[in-house]
Parts: C-alpha cells; structure tokens; sequence
C-alpha cells in the first residue's frame, strides 16, 4: 500500500501538455536586428547611442597604478646601472679591456681619472689601499710597489700594528719613511695603509664594506701594478701573469731544483729583451725581484741574470726595499 498518490502528469486527455506551453529559451530579448521600428537601421542607431568613451574607473585606477609602478622599476634600474659603473672591485667588475690593447707598450703614466675607472669614483672619502702583512715575513714587493706609486700619485701613508703581534721592529714601522702629513686628507689622490698583523698571507681591501680581502703577495702585486697604467695585449698579458705565478710557486716557495730550473728559463728570457717581459719594468720583474731577494738566491746565478738585478737595483724603489732585508 503507498504511502500517498499523486495525479499522473502524463497518460490522460487532460493531461497532456502542449507545445507552446514549453519555454523555448531561458528568457527572451527584444531582437537587435530584426523588429517594429525600423529593423536594422534602428538598432545601428541602438547601438551607436551607447557611448564608446565610457571606461571603467576601476579599470583606470588599475591602468594608472601599473604606469607608476613601471616608473618607478625605471628609475629604480638607472639607479642600479649607475652605481654599477661607480663600484667596481678588481677581482670581478675590473674591465679586461683596459688591459688588453694593441701590441704597444704604454708608460707608467697614469691620471686621477685612471684611478678613478680602476677603484670606482667616490665623492665622499679618500680611497684606501689597507694591506695586512705578518712582520716575520714582510713583502718586500709591496715596499717597491709603494715607491713606484708614489712616483705618479700624491699618496697618503701610514703604518700601524694589530693587536695580534707583539713586537714589530723599528725599521718596519717606518718602512715607508717619516709620514708628516704636510696637507690635509682630501689633498691626496690615494690612501695606502699597512697594518703589521698576524696572517699567513698578505691581505689586501681597498672598499671595506664591498668586497673580500685579496690574498697573496701575487695577486696583489698585479693589482698594485694596474694602477701605473701599464697596458699590454692579451699575449704579453699572459707571460706576465706565468712569470708571476712562477715567482711565487717556484721560485720563492719550490726547492733548490725548482729555483735552479727557474734561473735557467730567465737567462734565457733575458738575453733577448732587457727585461724579463719587453723592453719594459713590469710587475714579472718586481715579483721575481723580490723572490730571488727572499729567498737569498741573488749569488751565482747566471750572467744576464746578474745583469738584469743590477739594472733593478739601479732603481730608487728596489733600494728603499733593499734596507729592510
């Protein structure tokens, strides 16, 4: 027995729906196109009464924020792209087409404006070579080098002594001469200041706040070097940067064998240019210089050897150095 009926939908006379009852779509529009008034031409004359310059505010807003947005992403990269070009640090940013030129030599000559493309222009403060060096093994390259600079830059110097070490003799304190500072600090072109600390390696900072220290008597004779302004192409370049490694590798750190080897390839080297890299000083010499001078290896070495020392020893910078062995 059902719980309860309900009348058939379908089945009787009475029942059947018809055809127009059912909807034919979910609601109806009065046609565009086709009607009463005019057919076509009323509804061109509908639609352009709508007006066409109408815009959404919401939209407007949206469109003018992205526009500000953009500006500011602009302004923001001019911003970067400009201090990019003023910070710069050798090991990374340094321009290799500075360096690598045509095959003439150019003189150790050199401009503020020069220093300025190597360490970055600054408006602010004076830039500042800071070298850390352990007393007991004291560079004697970055003494040449100091010369050298001084040679072509009002240079500021000065000496100090870390907490770390316990002793430093009088003669390393005043490496660089009596400092008597004659002008005030903006006056000078470059700051170079050594610190006796106790490292294994020679440190070098020039931008305390940006970059990494570089390490090694190498590495930072080759940047010393770049900023007299001595240019060479890309084969003289790498003989040069061999000639370095091979100081320091083997000459200064390699046995008896390696420094016997090593003297041999620069009497070789020497009896076709006066120097071991052109007709020039460059930094091969200096480091080479310092090594043989280290290392106590400056007796019996061959003829054009002792030439070439002689010819180093003649210069003011190799002899300041030579009072602190």
């Amino acid at each position: 027995m059902p719980m309860y009926k309900v009348r058939p939908f379908q089945g009787g006379p009475d029942s059947a729906v018809l055809a127009q009852h059912l909807p034919a779509c979910m609601y109806r529009v009065r046609s565009v196109h086709h009607d009463s008034q005019g057919g076509a031409s009323h509804a061109a004359a509908t639609i352009s009464s709508v007006p066409q310059d109408e815009v959404d505010p919401s939209l407007q807003a949206l469109e003018s924020h992205q526009e500000e947005i953009l500006k500011c992403l602009y302004e923001l990269k001019a911003a970067v792209d400009g201090l990019s070009k003023m910070i710069q640090t050798p090991d990374a940013d340094f321009d290799a087409t500075n360096i690598i030129q045509a095959d003439e030599h150019a003189p150790l000559t050199a401009s503020t404006a020069d220093l300025d493309n190597l360490l970055g222009k600054d408006y602010s403060a004076l830039k500042d070579i800071v070298i850390n060096a352990n007393p007991s093994l004291p560079p004697l390259l970055l003494l040449v080098l100091h010369s050298l600079l001084c040679e072509h830059y009002k240079i500021l110097s000065a000496v100090h002594t870390h907490s770390s070490v316990k002793y430093v003799p009088e003669h390393l304190l005043k490496c660089f001469g009596e400092q008597a500072r004659k002008q005030s600090r903006h006056e000078y072109q470059l700051a170079f200041t050594l610190i006796w600390k106790d490292v294994l390696k020679p440190q070098m900072k020039f931008s305390i706040q940006t970059m990494c220290p570089i390490e090694g008597e190498g590495n930072i004779a080759r940047f010393l070097f770049s900023l007299l302004g001595q240019k060479h192409n890309a084969v003289t370049a790498t003989l040069i940067d061999s000639w370095v490694d091979t100081a320091i590798f083997q000459l200064k750190e390699g046995s008896n064998k390696e420094r016997a080897t090593v003297l041999r390839s620069m009497n070789t080297a020497l009896g076709k240019t006066s120097w071991l890299v052109g007709s020039e000083l460059t930094v091969a010499d200096v480091v080479t210089w310092c090594g043989l001078q280290q290392t106590e290896s400056t007796s019996g070495v061959p003829a054009k050897v002792q030439k070439w020392l002689k010819s180093c020893e003649n210069l003011a910078p190799f002899q300041s150095a030579l009072k602190l062995k």
